[in-house]
């Protein structure tokens, strides 16, 4: 006896979507026999219909109207690997209508989009699957959705992006400086010639906020995230670090706080000073780790690579079988109801910093400046001042302990108006053993 053909059209056919039928293709056996399901791709959406993909398609599969495949009544179920939000969102929403499952990498539509595209499988019936939308092939956002659904997370921190950690580790362990690592990370692929949406932490918020959804049950979009990149980082920053026991990592954070009025979420992407003996200390190149903290389970990490097209082609066709085994269930996976989200505002974080600055060199002035600090609430952890150059100009480096992100501001607002303080150089945040563990 024949196991039932399930149909799947696939939107895309770049670099994850070559791998995910390919892959399909040579594991077809292994989930025929364990699911008793044959999965066969029969519709392929393409840009040119006339260049080679690289994989075995049937006669006629390809095509360059991507709507056609969303209404195709012989398509079961659509994979969405187009990327970008339109017209990703109007499809995703069809299919959905059709009571097709979905099963997407598209980080950038789940974080504009998602609480509307979760509302709208859930009333249709059908999933809306995404593990490769976060930290590509890693497994995990299925046990974050499912496995932790009843434990109580408070904060879920994590590197998500590879290219920025790639940069930090060539700075790290090679010496160099922003611009010759993001060079090489172009030359060996791990960035694009724009390295814009990596670089500057957008990416990585476009994760987190996805995450943040699901971890806290809160419509959380990327809108929400508190963003700051990596091309601020100095390779004195990075030598401190060392010197301190910390290594410079870009993390991605969504964390519960208690706020006046109750309960609020706090969404950030910002380097950090992580200490060294912190697992995610330990995440080298092009590497993702998350570390989920839980009341119940306590830490966790999950760890993998998070980028590349047999990565992420794993994750979705992970996806792929649980749709299909759902669909022929009449089941179908959910992360519940969404609550509107409480956001934590960005000026009341609470965290230690790491900062530098030049000034002059003489005397009274690490007293004025200690005097800043001390006036606008922020206690100083420690000090350190590299000698007097030839101009009699010195650099001061300062820890301090967890702050008001706003009294932070003020007090750097108050340095850089003092007339000894010549500039103010990087602000990064530090990863304190309360934070971390």
């Amino acid at each position: 006896m024949n196991a039932p053909v399930v149909r799947v059209g696939v939107l895309g056919c770049g670099t994850v979507g070559s791998s995910l039928i390919s892959l399909l293709q040579r594991q077809r056996a292994t989930i025929g026999s364990r699911t008793g399901l044959e999965l066969e791709v029969t519709r392929v959406a393409v840009r040119d219909a006339s260049r080679s993909r690289g994989v075995d398609l049937p006669a006629g599969a390809l095509t360059t109207d991507a709507a056609s495949i969303v209404s195709d009544p012989d398509v079961d179920v659509v994979v969405e690997l187009m990327g970008g939000v339109e017209p990703a969102r109007t499809l995703v929403l069809e299919a959905l209508a059709a009571g097709k499952p979905v099963v997407t990498a598209n980080k950038a539509l789940l974080a504009a989009h998602g609480p509307e595209l979760f509302a709208a499988a859930s009333a249709a019936g059908v999933d809306l699957l995404f593990e490769a939308a976060v930290a590509g092939g890693i497994p995990f956002v299925r046990p974050l959705r499912e496995s932790l659904l009843g434990e109580p997370v408070h904060r879920v921190m994590g590197i998500v992006n590879g290219t920025t950690n790639f940069i930090l580790t060539r700075m790290t362990e090679a010496g160099a400086d922003y611009a010759e690592a993001l060079a090489e990370a172009q030359a060996l692929g791990f960035a694009e010639a724009d390295p814009t949406a990596d670089v500057e932490g957008h990416d990585a918020a476009a994760k987190i906020a996805i995450v943040a959804t699901i971890a806290f049950g809160a419509a959380v979009t990327a809108d929400d995230v508190v963003v700051e990149g990596i091309s601020g980082i100095t390779a004195a920053d990075i030598a401190f670090a060392a010197r301190h026991g910390f290594v410079v990592k870009l993390l991605a954070v969504a964390e519960l706080t208690d706020g006046a009025d109750g309960p609020q979420i706090g969404v950030r992407v910002n380097p950090v000073l992580v200490p060294e003996t912190h697992p995610l200390a330990s995440v080298r190149e092009s590497f993702n780790a998350v570390f989920v903290q839980g009341d119940a389970v306590g830490d966790l990490m999950f760890y993998g690579r998070g980028a590349g097209g047999d990565p992420t082609a794993s994750a979705v066709l992970g996806d792929l079988v649980d749709a299909v085994v759902n669909l022929r269930r009449g089941a179908h996976a959910t992360i519940g109801g969404l609550e509107p989200a409480r956001i934590r505002p960005a000026d009341e974080g609470v965290a230690a910093h790491y900062l530098s600055l030049q000034a002059a060199d003489r005397p009274g002035v690490l007293a004025a400046v200690a005097g800043v600090f001390g006036e606008h609430g922020v206690s100083i952890a420690s000090m350190e001042q590299e000698g007097a150059g030839t101009d009699g100009e010195a650099r001061i480096e300062f820890v301090t302990h967890r702050a008001v992100e706003r009294d932070l501001r003020a007090t750097l607002t108050a340095l850089r108006d003092l007339d000894a303080v010549h500039s103010v150089g990087s602000v990064v945040q530090v990863l304190t053993e309360e934070e971390g563990s």
